[in-house]
């Protein structure tokens, strides 16, 4: 349910920004392809976690949102952040680039 680069980063997209379009979550993420992208919303919509919400109109709309189960899953991965920023040297040059846009206090 959270394998994967680039799923606990658009959970975290979602929980800050709320309902976003795809291109609103496409300019949010780093170095993401469009493809990983569209897998990585398949996935999460598939698991429960995010809600897609298509409407009929043209030019198509759609927008995304977290579900009960992802907004429930928010708190653990403030935990897994909270607990890699304690245990990250602070000369390391990993910085968790998917994180840094993050509103998490991890220290």
């Amino acid at each position: 349910m959270f394998g994967g680069k680039w799923k606990s980063r658009v959970i975290c997209v979602l929980n800050e920004k709320g309902v976003l379009r795809y291109s609103a979550i496409r300019k949010e993420m780093l170095n993401v392809t469009d493809a990983v992208l569209s897998s990585t919303l398949k996935e999460l919509i598939n698991d429960g976690l995010v809600a897609r919400k298509q409407y009929d109109e043209i030019p198509p709309r759609v927008e995304y949102s977290l579900t009960d189960r992802g907004k429930s899953v928010v708190p653990i991965l403030q935990n897994i952040c909270k607990w890699a920023g304690i245990f990250q040297r602070e000369s390391s040059d990993n910085v968790m680039a998917q994180c840094q846009k993050c509103d998490y206090n991890r220290q």
